[in-house]
């Protein structure tokens, strides 16, 4: 196989390596080194460029920019190795070690840390000189232990089916178990510490006060703390712990494959983790319900060895609570984030009051969509599908660089050095891990995984995803090593944000009704997918812990009923909830997590208000936003959205969103009306 460019789309009717003499082009080998080079030579002058595949398959529009000429490999949605991934389109990794013989030096260096932190057992009370150099060392462990973590992390998930780089990540993982083990009497000595005697510690060593928010971290959780040799224990059976959601990730990411799907003209496309959503935004119906059958179907397969994943997470779950005296695993898992049981159980009940809203919007969703049945498969395809249109990755970064400019000319200069900096692994490739995330890394820069597909919502993906990577960035700028690791609560606002004002921005540009109709769907599916779609998968997580705590094993079959039940509370009558709906708890990573989900909910109604409030106030909003970014861990996360103006205690912010979103479905019917 290989490629030809040419000026002209009419020789797609003859054999496409009759353009060069025919109309003047280049042919493109993948192992060919003067390809680029020969072809950026030849084309340069053209005004348009159409891109050809042989053997033939449909011809496509190319630019003749640089960077987009550099990866014609990669369109029509052909899936390449990751050696066939241009350098440009991946994060560089090199800015953590030069090489993997740098990373093992350093693995090898760690080795002797677990000694060094031994060396201070028994002899945390007894100086606040000897308190204040344990902290230190934890701080150097705790930056080189990121890196050496970091780095084996990204290589694993840019390829999952490299066996070298996930026994890296094994490695790492093992390191930081071991020093987990050699730091597990700290807390105790801490704990011992009598309140007086810290106190004078303050005083006597002024410097300790960086570290008094991590002492009362520590210290706040007395009855949780256990003795130094159970510590100890508890610490060594860390990298057992981490086993079940390691199964299911390289399970789902390097061994699950999916047959071919066909559209409505016979033409296959290619089903993976990655593709699987995409094709159900396709507006072919006949493509959309075929992926979504053989996908579950599939997976399906497999159902109960997924659920015996899950059912071993929850029991290492219900093991370290128990341990540490919690009455559940939502409350040992909330606690260490310092946000109340409540705010998790309200707002569930606020979905539950908003559902009338969600209602009208699938009814709505059924009228446009012309449908006599609405299925789950319906779900992801715009409404207004002829709106839809491809946006490349320079465009997408364009617009946000554009929408986010309201965050300050400093904000936008950060989001240029990561885009220009290869901060961002960006296309998908054979292996790579689904999804997209922000490494939370920040040594020496975050770095954010993508598998952008030219669509709107992978723009959006772009915009949140760096908002998560600026988030790490300033907290690590403004923080001491101690405290410049969000909590997760928070950890979804600053990535919403961006979102919210990204779709402002959009809707802020267009009169168009039939744009400005495809803007409020993507919206309004934004509501659907972060408040009540995350809502439904955190009161799912809440019932697999229950029945985990009730002694009932999580098999299949019982899992399936119960999300099946969920998912006809959340979609409402018009609705039909396919027998596969029942199966995608399978497919979602994050209920390996530890009750994480919730907090895109509450994260994106926080997000609304902050959006909300930078739009109106301007200036002072955005000063108070940027003191929120910064904050890290230096306080508790309740009272670092109070900085920006918002307070999750109450449930004012979750039925304040779900209220604008009950207006966006109004506006919707009116629009197409």
């Amino acid at each position: 196989r290989h490629i030809c460019v040419s000026k002209n789309k009419n020789h797609s009717k003859i054999h496409p390596c009759q353009v060069r003499s025919s109309f003047g082009g280049a042919e493109m080998w993948p192992d060919d080194e003067k390809a680029e080079e020969n072809t950026l030579r030849i084309v340069k002058d053209f005004e348009e460029v159409w891109v050809h595949f042989c053997p033939p398959k449909p011809c496509f529009p190319l630019s003749t920019d640089t960077k987009e000429s550099r990866f014609i490999y990669m369109a029509q949605n052909v899936i390449p190795k990751r050696s066939e991934v241009p350098e440009e389109f991946t994060w560089n990794l090199k800015d953590m070690f030069e090489s993997d013989e740098a990373w093992f030096a350093e693995y090898e260096a760690l080795k002797e840390m677990p000694a060094r932190i031994a060396a201070f057992q028994g002899k945390l009370g007894e100086s606040a000189e000897t308190l204040l150099e344990s902290f230190r060392l934890d701080d150097e462990i705790s930056t080189r232990l990121s890196r050496l973590y970091g780095y084996a992390s990204c290589k694993g998930d840019q390829d999952t089916g490299d066996n070298y780089y996930q026994d890296m990540r094994g490695k790492a993982m093992s390191t930081y178990v071991a020093i987990a083990s050699a730091a597990a009497y700290r807390t105790s000595e801490i704990m011992a510490i009598p309140e007086d005697t810290l106190n004078l510690f303050y005083t006597v060593q002024p410097e300790l006060e960086t570290y008094r928010r991590s002492l009362y971290q520590i210290r706040r959780r007395a009855a949780h703390i256990l003795s130094p040799k159970e510590e100890t224990l508890l610490a060594a059976a860390g990298e057992m712990a981490d086993s079940p959601e390691s199964i299911g990730s390289v399970f789902r990411n390097a061994e699950l494959r999916f047959p071919e799907v066909e559209d409505k003209d016979g033409v296959k496309h290619q089903l993976t983790n990655g593709s699987f959503v995409p094709l159900l935004e396709s507006s072919d119906r006949v493509l959309r319900r075929n992926a979504f059958e053989t996908y579950y179907n599939r997976l399906g397969e497999y159902k109960n060895t997924i659920a015996a994943t899950l059912d071993a997470q929850f029991k290492q779950l219900r093991f370290f609570a128990g341990a540490r005296k919690y009455e559940t695993t939502l409350a040992a898992s909330l606690d260490a984030t310092e946000v109340p049981v409540e705010v998790y159980l309200n707002l569930i009940d606020a979905v539950h009051a908003n559902m009338d809203k969600m209602y009208k919007y699938v009814a709505l969703r059924k009228k446009l969509l012309g449908v006599d049945e609405l299925h789950m498969y319906d779900v992801y395809t715009p409404i207004v599908a002829d709106a839809a249109e491809k946006i490349s990755y320079e465009d997408a970064k364009a617009t946000v660089l554009d929408a986010l400019h309201v965050l300050g000319d400093d904000y936008v200069e950060l989001l240029k050095e990561g885009f220009n900096n290869r901060w961002i692994d960006v296309y998908e490739n054979v292996g790579k891990r689904g999804g997209a995330y922000s490494s939370g890394n920040s040594q020496p820069h975050p770095y954010v995984l993508l598998n952008h597909k030219d669509t709107l919502d992978s723009m959006f993906t772009l915009a949140h995803e760096m908002g998560h990577a600026l988030h790490s960035y300033h907290s690590t700028k403004y923080q001491p090593t101690c405290t410049n690791d969000y909590v997760i609560f928070v950890a979804e606002v600053a990535s919403t944000c961006n979102e919210v004002l990204l779709m402002r921005y959009l809707l802020g540009k267009t009169t168009d009704k039939k744009e400005r109709a495809y803007l409020i769907n993507h919206f309004m599916d934004q509501f659907k997918g972060t408040v009540y779609r995350q809502t439904m998968f955190a009161e799912f997580e809440l019932e697999m812990g229950r029945m985990s705590e009730r002694g009932e094993a999580l098999t299949a079959d019982a899992l399936c009923a119960k999300y099946h039940e969920l998912n006809k509370l959340y979609f409402g009558p018009d609705m039909i909830s396919d027998d596969g709906i029942a199966l995608e708890w399978a497919r979602i990573p994050h209920f390996f997590y530890n009750y994480y989900v919730f907090q895109y909910a509450t994260g994106f109604s926080a997000a609304v208000a902050i959006a909300n409030r930078i739009l109106a106030e301007g200036a002072p909003a955005v000063t108070d936003y940027k003191k929120f970014l910064s904050g890290g861990s230096s306080t508790d996360p309740i009272s670092l959205l109070k900085i920006a103006g918002v307070d999750m205690s109450s449930p004012a912010p979750v039925n304040s969103a779900l209220q604008l979103f009950g207006e966006l479905v109004d506006e919707m019917e009116a629009l197409v009306d």
